[in-house]
């Protein structure tokens, strides 16, 4: 048979099935194979809410949906090319956003009466047997069939042959992209080696889908997308909770302060305390409180006694952690609080994506309760994010809020291994009884007593001298002590809103990711809609339009040079993932009449309706 190879420079396939049937093992396989061909990537994993919703329904579909390219890419796709339906109700969900023309791998068995029945087709129809699906290419493969006839000799349930049907498709998609699949069978013999009817049971069916497409005659063309050109170095695919979980080890490791993680587990935040569980060969402690309040109050209690302390949560849990992190607030000790924002309000939708705790992040507390607020744009970006927050926090004697969500969490990338003698000093101190400045002129501590940035001393417990009260009381100034005087609470709120403020002095200008310094329309962003925006904005920019992108990492306090850099733009285009929230700050800070474009469906935002918006303030 004479098989034809087409090179192709961008793809976007979507895995998608009920959540039992291992799209994501799928998906992140393929991503890890694509990564390590140096192929440019993103992914969007896209999870059921439910822990286990029923099987072959709407609510239940998991999918992961993964873009690669010969060019940099920045967002994992506006619409898929290939579409993998494990059934009918993962067609129905995915299949508005498949291109017109696009595949449709369908397991067959999948669209029996009952799976039909499940996903709400009407009585009698088959989308797979009608034509409904004229517009597109569709190719019908009985998957759990050729999966069982695979392991026929393996002496194993019907139901455990069927586990390893995703095996089988990924095979086939090995076959049809053009690559070996080395790098699965080694993923396969890690996780399953010491069971071998496991390990021979998915080895078997992998390679069964690749012969599969190698010897049947209906598939006359395979596909290739080439090498990205990308800056040379030693990569790896990353998700964000991983990264941002490298980079505390990192600042703890370049700080020399040992690392505290008190958490509870929530989605999509749970990942990190699973990750940094993984390293107590770093000196990590990594504790699974029994609530909200016992981990961040932990964690407090690490940073008094002189580590690094970190809690890790979303908006539900953020909310419940509130009145300590008033407490961090008015102790004014390091602590680094992070918060992968999700669908809300309350429960909300905990799968999906949203940037709508910014608000909570500046706002969420009872007083005047000022602290920085810092954001990761993408999923190896948290490496940085994190690092710096752990810098500002330790270096400023303060809390840090850093915000992270559900897309950049799960979403994986290719991130260039930082090298450890380039990443940014963090200077730690802490108080000394040697240090005549921080005592009065009768020898007694003055915890409270300020350097040139308004930072206190770091008094670890238990050193002679420095003995002092702490509680979340008003304090005195300079002594620490506990204080009702009007005059004195105003001064001390102030001290601590100028201390916040002074940060800006210790970080970057903001610059302009790309386009003029002066133009028609600056789109600024924050957090997640990065890709969109960069991508809608390197368009436009192609087709000459004066259109500039700036995306900010520091919130709060903004960068000292903001203001000045939005009045070179006869307009201001705000993107967010939420009703309005960085646009209501940048309106009172800087009386910028901003426009937003909001978009609140717990998926993220497109290029494409990027493009138009921007045009049409053109």
């Amino acid at each position: 048979m004479n098989i034809k190879e087409e090179l192709l420079s961008d793809v976007v396939i979507k895995f998608a099935g009920d959540s039992g049937d291992g799209m994501q093992l799928t998906g992140s396989q393929f991503t890890n194979n694509t990564a390590l061909l140096g192929i440019d990537l993103a992914t969007f994993p896209d999870f059921p809410a439910e822990i286990r919703a029923p099987i072959g329904t709407l609510p239940g579909v998991s999918g992961y949906q993964l873009r690669f390219s010969s060019d940099r890419i920045y967002t994992p796709g506006d619409a898929c090319d290939v579409l993998v339906a494990m059934n009918a109700a993962a067609l129905k969900t995915n299949l508005k956003a498949l291109k017109p023309g696009g595949k449709i791998i369908a397991n067959t068995d999948g669209f029996d009466a009952k799976n039909l029945r499940l996903a709400n087709y009407p009585e009698g129809v088959n989308p797979l047997e009608d034509d409904s699906l004229g517009n597109y290419e569709l190719i019908k493969m009985d998957v759990t069939k050729m999966t069982r006839e695979a392991l026929k000799e393996i002496t194993m349930g019907v139901k455990e042959k069927d586990r390893a049907k995703n095996m089988f498709v990924l095979g086939f998609l090995y076959w049809m992209y053009n690559r070996d699949m080395d790098s699965t069978v080694g993923f396969i013999k890690e996780k399953f080696g010491k069971k071998p009817e496991i390990f021979e049971s998915n080895v078997k069916a992998l390679q069964a889908g690749f012969n599969y497409g190698d010897t049947t005659e209906t598939f006359t063309t395979r596909y290739k997308v080439e090498k990205a050109r990308m800056e040379p170095g030693i990569y790896r695919s990353i998700m964000g909770n991983q990264a941002l979980a490298y980079g505390l080890i990192a600042a703890s490791q370049k700080s020399g302060l040992p690392l505290f993680l008190g958490s509870y587990p929530i989605t999509p935040a749970s990942d990190i305390l699973h990750e940094l569980s993984k390293y107590k060969n770093f000196g990590i402690k990594t504790f699974q409180a029994e609530d909200e309040i016992a981990a961040i109050t932990s964690a407090i209690g690490a940073s008094y006694g002189g580590s690094l302390g970190v809690t890790t949560s979303s908006g539900p849990g953020i909310a419940l952690k509130g009145e300590a992190i008033g407490l961090a607030v008015m102790l004014e000790i390091p602590l680094v609080i992070v918060n992968i924002q999700r669908g809300g309000p309350s429960t909300g939708l905990p799968t999906k994506t949203e940037q709508s705790d910014l608000m909570q992040a500046y706002y969420g507390r009872n007083g005047e309760c000022p602290m920085p607020v810092i954001s990761a744009s993408t999923p190896s970006d948290c490496f940085s994010a994190a690092y710096e927050a752990v810098r500002i926090s330790v270096q400023h004697m303060t809390p840090v809020m850093l915000l992270s969500d559900g897309y950049i969490a799960n979403g994986a990338e290719p991130w260039k291994f930082p090298v450890s003698a380039d990443l940014p000093v963090i200077t730690t101190s802490y108080a000394s009884p040697d240090t005549k400045e921080n005592f009065d002129a009768s020898g007694k501590f003055q915890p409270y007593k300020r350097d040139e940035n308004l930072v206190r001393p770091w008094a670890i417990p238990g050193t002679p001298g420095l003995e002092h009260r702490v509680g979340g009381l008003e304090k005195q100034d300079i002594t620490g002590n506990i204080s009702y005087d009007p005059d004195n609470h105003q001064h001390m709120i102030k001290t601590r809103e100028a201390k916040v403020n002074k940060i800006a002095e210790h970080i970057p200008d903001q610059q302009l990711d790309s386009g003029p310094a002066k133009g028609k329309v600056l789109v600024l962003g924050w957090g997640s809609t990065y890709g969109a925006i960069k991508s809608a904005c390197a368009e436009l920019q192609k087709e000459g339009l004066a259109v500039s992108h700036a995306h900010l990492r520091y919130i709060r306090p903004f960068p000292k040079n903001l203001g000045e850099l939005l009045k070179n733009f006869d307009q201001v285009l705000i993107p967010e993932i939420n009703n309005g929230q960085l646009i209501r700050i940048i309106r009172d800070v800087y009386f910028v009449d901003a426009k937003g474009y909001n978009k609140v469906m717990g998926i993220p935002i497109t290029k494409g309706e990027l493009v138009i918006k921007i045009k049409s303030m053109l």
